[in-house]
């Protein structure tokens, strides 16, 4: 594999693409006119010449809050270029949640959409507040488009390029640092799983806050000018499908989320719609045939060109994976943390195994530290040009996690297989031990519970001992089943939820082993919270 040349920035490969590809399309709204890199580049420089003119210089903190647009990228690289830090502010963070960041990190700038400026009240005084929709064609009136920075600008690789404030798991976030090094690794390693060049379409579904969508969305998008879209609203399907239609996207990151949606709420009904189709998706090899021909339409649904369709920030689900496998849909799989920019192991499209998240990133060493002797498992350790700085201000939490010699610790349990592919086990927080000594992966048993059918969601959590699945159903589903029925509605509704969670009770014993059956199965009416990823928030529902 090719080793990663070294020495470049955020700031050198755009500049690269802006020299090589200037008349490519850069970034632009679904069904609009799109900027080209060249006119990207000089909205940068204008932006650039605006921030030095407030007073923002090389190192000081800058934020973005705003859901995905154009102007999005254009702060960004103006941020960076000019060797400042970026601070990109998740959308869904609370008004307490964002103050909290811009205080904590120092922002002195903020580039804010008018959607979320009602986050933006009460700050300190010192803030500089910059509507981020009214960018490139618009600045500051004191600032007119067309200036240039006031001075030459060095950045270094090894120079401190985003804080990133992480929603997490637990509850609390932290600011990881990344460096231009970290994520241009990471970019790099990217393309040597699925390469690109400047005829590449990305459409973008997921926050570029999100450092998921941030270097593989963007980054890698830009480092071979490919061009980025972008949607107005949310990707719902009225959203979704028409900016399908028109930009033919040749790359899509996602989370599993989507993807499960689609199969369960489109593919798997069609499939049980004739009795005929039911029969033969029982068998293998007609179920395959069938998969085939599903996932052909599929394709047509995403623009008929799509040859990269990436999923990551949780497990996919066992039984989607197998039909994406089986349908010869291009989909990939991805495995890493924000601390590691995020990247730590990935395959391409046909390269995958079922359950996989596939062989270590070029340049990643991965390992299983202190591996059980029986099951091969323990906490997956990561080295890498990729693994963060460390926590912004706390020195004590980063010596936890990144060791002496460079490891970092990513909580979460896996093993590896002889061919090198890396098999996600569960978080190891999340873990349970039972009053036998046993440790159970709560994930685990969720996998299962999330093949039956009506499952939305679901979460098993030790209650007194004994383990519970807390299970979000798909009620509009149920009720269908009898919405022709006029009289005692409620009644028949209420036990055939009840039937419903017994039999679920009854499928997942049967397929785990004794110490890791369900004591009780209970019902949850309202979603589960989740992060910007899609995992839920567990410490809420311990």
């Amino acid at each position: 594999m090719r080793e990663y040349p070294g020495g470049v920035t955020l700031k050198s490969l755009l500049e690269k693409s802006i020299e090589e590809h200037g008349d490519s399309a850069a970034f632009g709204f679904a069904g609009e006119k799109p900027m080209s890199y060249s006119d990207a580049g000089r909205s940068i420089e204008s932006l650039i010449a605006m921030m030095q003119s407030t007073g923002t210089s090389q190192g000081d903190r800058v934020a973005i809050l705003s859901s995905n647009m154009p102007n999005w990228p254009v702060a960004y690289f103006a941020i960076v270029s000019m060797g400042a830090v970026v601070v990109p502010i998740l959308p869904d963070f609370s008004a307490s949640e964002v103050k909290n960041i811009i205080e904590h990190s120092g922002a002195r700038l903020v580039f804010v959409s008018h959607a979320l400026s009602h986050k933006c009240k009460g700050l300190p005084e010192g803030i500089t507040i910059v509507p981020l929709d009214d960018l490139p064609e618009v600045t500051p009136p004191a600032h007119g488009r067309g200036e240039r920075p006031t001075e030459a600008i060095t950045v270094g690789e090894n120079d401190l390029a985003a804080i990133i404030y992480t929603s997490g798991t637990t509850g609390k976030s932290k600011g990881v640092m990344l460096t231009h090094r970290n994520i241009c690794f990471t970019a790099y390693g990217g393309s040597l799983i699925q390469p690109l060049t400047n005829e590449d379409r990305f459409l973008s579904v997921l926050p570029l806050s999100h450092t998921y969508e941030n270097t593989l969305g963007l980054i890698l998008a830009v480092m071979h000018a490919s061009s980025i879209w972008y949607l107005r609203k949310p990707p719902t399907a009225p959203v979704l499908l028409p900016a399908l239609s028109e930009v033919k996207p040749t790359v899509m990151l996602t989370v599993p989320l989507i993807i499960e949606k689609i199969y369960f709420n489109k593919i798997l009904p069609t499939m049980n719609s004739k009795a005929i189709t039911r029969l033969l998706f029982t068998f293998p090899p007609a179920r395959k045939l069938l998969s085939r021909v599903a996932g052909r339409k599929l394709l047509r649904t995403f623009g008929g060109e799509l040859k990269f369709f990436g999923i990551g920030g949780a497990k996919v689900n066992r039984i989607v994976e197998r039909f994406l496998i089986e349908s010869r849909f291009p989909y990939a799989i991805g495995y890493g943390l924000t601390e590691t920019s995020p990247l730590l192991a990935g395959f391409g499209p046909f390269r995958g195994k079922w359950e996989s998240t596939g062989p270590a990133m070029n340049g990643v060493t991965l390992k299983i530290n202190d591996p059980d002797p029986t099951t091969g498992r323990g906490e997956i350790w990561a080295k890498g040009a990729n693994v963060m700085k460390g926590y912004y201000k706390q020195s004590d939490l980063t010596a936890e996690v990144i060791t002496e010699d460079g490891w970092f610790k990513t909580g979460d349990l896996g093993a590896i297989d002889e061919s090198g592919y890396l098999f996600i086990k569960g978080r190891s927080k999340n873990m349970i031990l039972t009053s036998t000594g046993e440790n159970i992966y709560p994930e685990e048993i969720e996998s299962v519970i999330n093949t039956f059918s009506h499952v939305v969601d679901s979460l098993v959590v030790e209650k007194s001992g004994r383990l519970v699945a807390m299970v979000h159903l798909n009620l509009d589903e149920i009720e269908s089943m009898y919405r022709d029925m006029k009289e005692n509605m409620s009644q028949r509704l209420d036990d055939l939820i009840n039937e419903t969670l017994n039999e679920l009770q009854e499928y997942v014993n049967q397929q785990v082993g004794k110490g890791r059956q369900l004591s009780a199965v209970e019902l949850h009416r309202e979603p589960f919270q989740k992060t910007p990823t899609m995992k839920i928030k567990r410490f809420l529902y311990h």
